[in-house]
């Protein structure tokens, strides 16, 4: 899951108001498209584009559980909450010929297995959890694998996000199993590894990660690539590193409700921000990667050469995405969750 930490403060009235054929009501992430890009729709379409915003997958999933005729056209849910809405009947299954522009995705971030033949999404960003660390502190050859971590010169040192599965995957990660192992036994030793770890934290957090690397509060930890890419060009001493064969990938998607009461106005959105100048735009602005190729080749050589922006295709070779792992599990994860939280 990404995070986005200015809030875009858009008043609207209530959706009864607009119930029109030029018309889409979009639920996003905070701060998560440019609003550029919305009024260019606009202008384009003639459709109005209805903006709200959330802070979790939680709550999307809550919003729609609880009221699927929210009035809801387009939502954004990451990869491990995709699973869950459409088997919850809560997605509209997509007529992919209504969205020609995923023609300019990368295949590798198509067909996965949180959304086999992609019924239920488009990719919309993308990036992966990784390592930063303050070479004024530790030279950068000292890490490179999510292990490191372990070592005895990062104590009270490591940031963490503040995050079970984002936390649990690196563990799993390190032990050599799948981020989305269902396994108690390989779930509890990932917690039993992290309490050893627990030396070594400093911190857990997600919504001050870009201050406390940028003022040295930490040293050394986890961080996402949105995140790493902001880090690294406010203070040069901050490098960004995937793990070596351990890299873990996030993804937000786009997916319409299944209850979508402005249906082709939807498709019409979707297939509007992958059209790739305007994929191009989405990218640069949220610091996240765009799975249009089309975008990345419309970029400048520098922007191109970003690797935290733009990995290089052999990294997602041995990279994992992040499925939903059931209820059982899930509570697992969280069982554990709060007893490790508890001894920090």
């Amino acid at each position: 899951m990404m995070r986005a930490y200015l809030l875009i403060v858009l008043i609207f009235m209530p959706f009864s108001l607009f119930a029109n054929s030029k018309v889409v009501n979009v639920y996003n992430w905070s701060a998560y498209i440019p609003h550029k890009v919305l009024r260019m729709f606009e202008k384009k379409t003639g459709i109005t584009v209805n903006y709200t915003t959330y802070q979790s997958n939680e709550a999307l999933y809550a919003k729609l559980e609880a009221d699927p005729d929210a009035g809801y056209d387009v939502v954004f849910p990451s990869t491990y909450y995709v699973q869950r809405m459409a088997k919850d009947g809560l997605l509209h299954k997509l007529d992919l010929k209504k969205i020609p522009n995923i023609k300019y995705d990368n295949h590798k971030l198509l067909n996965l297995s949180y959304d086999p033949g992609n019924h239920y999404t488009v990719p919309y960003l993308w990036g992966t959890t990784g390592i930063v660390v303050n070479t004024q502190y530790y030279s950068q050859s000292s890490i490179n694998q999510w292990q490191d971590f372990w070592k005895p010169k990062f104590k009270n040192q490591l940031l963490l996000l503040n995050d079970v599965r984002d936390v649990f995957s690196m563990s799993l990660r390190s032990l050599g199993y799948s981020i989305n192992t269902k396994n108690p036994k390989q779930i509890k030793q990932a917690y039993e590894h992290l309490k050893a770890l627990l030396p070594n934290i400093k911190l857990f957090n997600n919504g001050a990660v870009r201050p406390v690397y940028i003022d040295e509060d930490a040293t050394v930890g986890m961080v996402l690539s949105g995140d790493a890419d902001a880090i690294v060009k406010t203070n040069p001493k901050l490098h960004f590193i995937f793990p070596k064969n351990q890299v873990i990938i996030s993804m937000d998607c786009a997916s319409i409700v299944k209850s979508a009461p402005h249906l082709e106005n939807a498709y019409k959105f979707i297939n509007f921000i992958n059209e790739p100048k305007i994929a191009k735009m989405i990218s640069l602005k949220e610091g996240y990667s765009s799975p249009s190729l089309a975008a990345i080749k419309l970029m400048s050589k520098k922007q191109r050469e970003n690797k935290i922006i733009n990995p290089p295709q052999r990294l997602l070779e041995n990279a994992e995405v992040e499925n939903d792992v059931g209820p059982k599990a899930t509570a697992l994860y969280m069982h554990y969750w709060e007893l490790l939280k508890l001894e920090a």
